[in-house]
């Protein structure tokens, strides 16, 4: 094969590759029109709020690693 022949093929090959993408695409589009599917075993993204907790679920609790309130930390 000559250089001309060769960079055809390869040209060829491109635009097959780059039409197999744009179908994959719109294959994927249409299956999930909410957006992009998650893999399997990966739960979605959970948003957590910016506003401070209520204060009342850190009752009764210790800080992790210091110890208890009532006792000095070593």
């Amino acid at each position: 094969m000559s250089l001309q022949d060769d960079l055809t093929a390869v040209r060829r090959n491109l635009d097959e590759l780059v039409r197999s993408v744009e179908r994959l695409e719109q294959d994927i589009a249409r299956q999930a029109p909410g957006g992009a599917p998650q893999p399997p075993g990966r739960a979605p993204m959970i948003t957590v709020p910016d506003t401070p907790y209520d204060s009342t679920l850190w009752t009764d609790s210790d800080d992790e690693g210091l110890g208890a309130r009532d006792r000095r930390a070593p």
